[in-house]
């Protein structure tokens, strides 16, 4: 079976370089080739320039600038032979036949015998890519269909020809699995494959209805967001950020393959506006604006968005709809609304809808690669299939309701939704989910054990523990999952409680546990709306308990006598930052954004965050007894590090940048699936119970007041160059107290329970101020931070 330890890709566009950056995040050599320019004078500068660009990109391609140096730039005429040790070759040119072919015989001149080839086309066919192509290179040939961007996209389209090698297919498939993070769907060689084939029709279905009904860009996109599970740029949105002048080449393309007998033939006009958008450079973000755009009004930037019956832009208006609030009660309370954003949704998600249910099977033979393909590739929430499940009420299926709907205004119902009648797509018998297969029959949905999810495990049974806040779930193999739930699974008491509770059932009745979900962050810390209302009726003594028995929670984890992993996931923010650092080890998934961010609502971390951090950046002393400050330079190059992270909010940009900042220690681990976290923390945690002890509680010595000095004359420098707000120097001052060790003489032995002591003593006293107030006010408002 073909093994693969280092990969070739050639084209260093936006897309080529993209691909190339992931494969070094993932840890494996990779050669980037383009062309060489003419007149150039570095030949390979194509290449260099991609790898610059994608270092400086916000967000970078690279999950941390070592990764880079994975990278081997170079060109196809001079560095060809970069090929010889590749195991498998990714093309990423230009859309021209010609050019590809071109291209694959010079491939097939150098590679070796077992290495893989594939295209990242997505509107050229295997079948025209691969035609008069020698046997050896068939057998050796498929379609990867990445999408943009490549790190943070996760949908990997994949087509096998009649001739691909099984083995070379499957190495590739779990590579780009385990490796690359990517969600593997196996597609039909057909127009657009599965995400492009329906995306497309969606987008310009939603374009094509909002002009017919007259609604306008804010609201069509108010309506076809987060009402139905998509993200919040809608439709118009989307266009701006793709390039609206994308749009007319795609259609081509697909008009160029698709049947003579496909909806989208009927659907596809260029509207007269779109046309003199393009000619005007209105293209989208990359150009002067799309649908969408910043204009100067004196020296603010004020948005507008565009007329679609006259084309003129005017401010952005907002105005709500009645059928968005309707949708709270659901998806046909949506689509069921009288006013001009129900009928809006209806138009268009019928079309939808109705477009996918009759492309199976053509496109697939299963409705859960459809789903998935929508979910990982355009971040829909629900797929096209667990949409219509989504219209079901008690009575009544979701596919019923939408064929009697369908029946009702004199359209065909395609023959999937009369096949399946009264029924769902999705099901749960004998606890576990199936899905409905186009021969009218149901079928288990595959786990895997190395990729599952809590939903998979609440099929099989209840919580062993549960209350508002939190619940902890039985895994398997004698661990336990602790699993938050609260909105954004922010910290409150509930979950403080959970947390003692599951700390002393795991003790009991377990060999280890970890900390997770299936939401997409971890935790965003703690629930600042319980805090606010307990400063309105001035219940300090409770802020203060609440303070003090986080504290003691954290530390019950950090000193329980099994070991405590965390499953980290977007975004662990303050106190969720905190339970990462007070559990032994951390599996975290490459895309974690981690930090201790109290400054921004001006407060400092309460729950041992500024021990732990301070503890973490202590360099060369022993784990248990005196930690020595007076080796190695002295504490202060550990308390400043530990300062600026927790005073500047800093938060990683990837699991990578995380391990620098010392909250994933020497045991964690990093994931680049998602889908395998839990799995893969689950197995970190069993490694971990053989011989398990807790850690010895260290002490240390802190140079105290000389280096709060040095710290506060820092902090000075910036608030005389502009740099740092008044209540910033307040809270950086408290910061600094807690890491140099407050009041305490440099030859104190400072225990844990000390710096706790300090956190919140200084946490209490920021808490009554007004313009810590008005910081937690403002982000509860605003989601954003005040500066003050």
């Amino acid at each position: 079976m073909t093994e693969i330890k280092k990969i070739a890709v050639i084209g260093s566009g936006v897309m080529g370089s993209g691909i190339a950056a992931q494969v070094a995040n993932s840890g494996t050599p990779v050669v980037l080739l383009d062309i060489v320019p003419q007149g150039a004078k570095d030949r390979s500068e194509l290449a260099k320039k991609a790898i610059e660009k994608d270092l400086k990109g916000k967000p970078p391609a690279f999950v941390h600038p070592n990764r880079a140096e994975l990278v081997t730039p170079g060109n196809l005429e001079d560095n060809l032979d970069l090929l010889k040790d590749c195991d498998w070759i990714i093309e990423v040119v230009l859309e021209k036949l010609e050019v590809k072919q071109g291209l694959y015989k010079k491939i097939e001149t150098v590679r070796k015998d077992g290495s893989v080839v594939s295209s990242n086309t997505s509107t050229l066919p295997l079948a025209t890519l691969a035609e008069g192509m020698p046997e050896r290179f068939q057998k050796d040939f498929m379609i990867t269909h990445f999408f943009n961007p490549p790190r943070f996209m996760r949908l990997l389209e994949v087509v096998r020809g009649p001739k691909t090698r099984a083995d070379a297919a499957k190495a590739v498939e779990a590579f780009a699995d385990v490796k690359l993070g990517k969600g593997v769907v196996l597609c039909k060689d057909t127009p657009g494959f599965l995400a492009n084939r329906i995306g497309v029709y969606w987008l310009m279905t939603g374009l094509l209805k909002a002009i017919e009904l007259g609604i306008t860009v804010e609201q069509a996109d108010a309506v076809m967001g987060k009402p139905v599970g998509i993200p919040k740029t809608g439709v118009f949105g989307l266009f701006d950020l793709i390039g609206i002048d994308l749009m007319p080449l795609i259609a081509k393309a697909m008009l160029d393959t698709l049947p003579n007998t496909d909806r989208f033939r009927a659907l596809y006009e260029e509207p007269e506006l779109v046309k003199k958008m393009i000619a005007d450079g209105y293209t989208g973000r990359k150009g002067k604006g799309g649908f969408y755009r910043l204009n100067t009004e004196g020296e603010k930037k004020v948005k507008e968005a565009i007329d679609l019956a006259t084309g003129d832009y005017r401010k952005e208006n907002k105005a709500p709809l009645e059928s968005v609030d309707a949708a709270k009660g659901g998806l046909r309370a949506l689509l069921e609304h009288k006013d001009v954003g129900g009928r809006y949704a209806w138009a268009v998600l019928s079309e939808l809808l109705l477009y996918t249910a009759s492309l199976i099977p053509e496109i697939s033979d299963d409705i859960l690669s459809v789903d998935a393909a929508m979910k990982l590739g355009y971040n829909w929430k629900y797929g096209p299939f667990e949409l219509i499940d989504r219209l079901g009420d008690k009575d009544q299926s979701g596919a019923a309701w939408f064929a009697a709907k369908l029946k009702s205004e004199g359209r065909a119902v395609p023959p999937l939704i009369e096949k399946i009648g009264n029924g769902n797509f999705y099901k749960t018998e004998n606890a576990a989910r199936q899905t409905f297969t186009p021969a009218g029959t149901y079928q288990p949905l595959p786990v895997s054990k190395d990729a599952w999810s809590l939903a998979d495990v609440k099929l099989r049974g209840k919580p062993v523990l549960k209350n508002a806040g939190a619940s902890l779930w039985d895994i398997g193999d004698g661990i336990a999952c602790l699993e938050y739930h609260t909105k954004m699974n922010a910290i409150d008491p509930d979950v403080l409680e959970m947390i003692e509770l599951a700390t002393a059932k795991v003790k009991a009745e377990f060999k280890g546990m970890i900390i997770g979900n299936d939401a997409d962050h971890f935790s965003a810390g703690a629930n600042l709306g319980f805090i606010l209302y307990a400063v309105n009726i001035a219940a300090w003594d409770t802020i203060e308990g609440v303070i003090k028995r986080g504290q003691d929670a954290m530390m019950g984890m950090k000193y329980a006598p099994f070991p405590v992993v965390s499953a980290l996931s977007g975004m662990a923010l303050g106190g969720g930052c905190e339970t990462v650092l007070h559990s032994d080890a951390v599996q975290a998934h490459i895309e974690s954004y981690t930090g201790l961010v109290e400054m921004g609502v001006g407060l400092i971390p309460g729950w041992g965050g500024c021990k732990e951090m301070l503890l973490r950046h202590l360099e060369g002393g022993k784990k248990g007894g005196l930690l020595s400050a007076l080796t190695g330079g002295g504490a202060m190059p550990a308390i400043t590090k530990a300062f600026e992270y927790i005073a500047t909010a800093k938060v990683s940009g990837s699991a990578e940048e995380a391990r620098d900042m010392k909250i994933l220690n020497a045991k964690s681990r990093i994931t680049m699936n998602r889908a395998r976290l839990l799995a893969d923390a689950k197995a970190l945690c069993l490694e971990l119970v053989p011989g398990y002890a807790p850690p010895v509680s260290p002490s240390i010595q802190l140079p105290g007041a000389s280096a709060r000095v040095a710290l506060k004359m820092a902090v000075k420098g910036f608030a005389l160059a502009g740099k740092v707000m008044p209540h910033d120097e307040v809270i950086a001052d408290k910061i600094a107290k807690v890491l140099t060790g407050g009041e305490h003489d440099s030859d104190d032995d400072i225990t844990e329970q000390m710096l706790l002591d300090l956190e919140r003593k200084y946490f209490m006293e920021l808490i009554k101020t007004e313009p810590t107030m008005a910081r937690i006010e403002h982000m509860l408002n605003t989601g954003k931070p005040l500066r003050n």
